[in-house]
């Protein structure tokens, strides 16, 4: 019975190393994954988020300010 369970205890071992070795593939394909994705992001010339919020809160701000200027020049425009 001892080498029985000696053997199933190996086998137990094998599964668990395999276990952990196909944990650290998972880990380094996701890696290279992410970067290869943030290369081609990269090279493509996207920008983030907080690029484009701050270029759209630009872009409102001279909307408005073109209005205001608009509606000053119509104003003196009527007199």
């Amino acid at each position: 019975m001892q080498s029985r369970n000696k053997v199933l205890d190996d086998i137990s071992q094998l599964m668990t190393n395999a276990m952990g070795v196909a944990q650290g593939a998972k880990t380094e394909a996701e890696t290279a994954m992410k970067s290869v994705m943030d290369r081609w992001m990269a090279d493509r010339e996207f920008v983030s988020r907080e690029e484009f919020d701050a270029v759209r809160a630009m872009a409102q701000k001279a909307r408005e300010e073109n209005e205001a200027l608009k509606a000053r020049i119509e104003a003196l425009e009527a007199k």
